[in-house]
């Protein structure tokens, strides 16, 4: 098939869309973290905020209700800054370590990028983690056979998701214009947000990201109507939160960006689109 006529990059994130099957190992070390202060959170209290940098999504932990009691509670006073900076010294080298038995490719990952390839479109990448945390990621994912263009960490905006910085900036460094032009695929409500935010394309995962949050082999042995009712739950979040299209993996990606090609050639936006 020719290359595509209007999109011209796409932006993928990391962790539950391309990499790590239900983005497990961000999830595991807030947890770690907050349990070494005698502080118990749920799972899903700590995938609430996934998609922020990792320190700020540490403090949107520390302030929701039923944390902020048991700290009060523990420590007789609110969790402060230096707090939650000695949470991030921790979280940083234990997140490390958990990342080399997390970063393997989703399945048919590597084959979506390379199709995007041959669509003509230029492969941007957003993620969370710091640079250093993404040395050893991108070395494994390189072996698996996906190396984005780019790789844009925390550090490399002034905010994280929502906010569409780190779009801006890849759209920069891909050099790729207008926004219109540019899909984002995220696995986050948050990230879904910053898609919209950014004016790109937006298109949200629903299977095997952070807000399934299971692995590969927990999907295969979930009863199919179960596993189909919380992916359509998933989808409705994602709509809800502003995304054009939802799939299931990005194993899906292929006949979604050509609908999104044919609507720009339709004179629709990312802004005025019909579902």
């Amino acid at each position: 098939m020719s290359e595509l006529k209007h999109l011209k990059a796409v932006v993928f994130d990391w962790a539950g869309t391309m990499i790590d099957h239900g983005s497990r190992a961000p999830a595991y070390v807030f947890r770690e973290i907050f349990n070494r202060k005698g502080i118990s959170i749920s799972m899903d209290q700590a995938r609430e905020p996934m998609g922020m940098a990792k320190r700020a999504h540490i403090a949107t932990i520390s302030k929701m209700r039923p944390v902020r009691e048991q700290w009060l509670d523990a420590f007789g006073a609110e969790c402060s800054e230096q707090d939650i900076d000695d949470m991030y010294e921790q979280f940083l080298p234990l997140q490390k370590e958990t990342l080399k038995n997390h970063s393997v490719l989703i399945e048919g990952a590597a084959k979506a990028a390379a199709r995007c390839r041959e669509l003509g479109l230029k492969i941007g990448s957003s993620t969370g983690y710091t640079r250093e945390l993404m040395v050893d990621v991108k070395i494994a994912a390189k072996e698996q056979g996906y190396e984005p263009d780019i790789a844009l960490c925390s550090e490399d905006a002034p905010k994280g998701r929502p906010a569409p910085y780190l779009l801006y900036e890849a759209a920069k460094q891909l050099d790729v214009y207008p926004m219109n032009s540019i899909v984002k695929v995220d696995d986050t409500i948050l990230g879904v947000e910053a898609g919209v935010n950014a004016g790109c394309w937006s298109i949200g995962i629903t299977r095997t990201g952070n807000l399934l949050g299971l692995s590969q082999e927990e999907v295969d042995n979930l009863p199919v109507d179960e596993l189909q009712n919380r992916i359509a739950g998933i989808g409705k979040q994602c709509l809800q939160a502003g995304a054009h299209k939802v799939i299931p993996s990005v194993t899906e990606l292929e006949h979604v960006l050509l609908e999104l090609d044919e609507a720009i050639e339709n004179g629709e936006s990312p802004l005025h689109y019909s579902f």
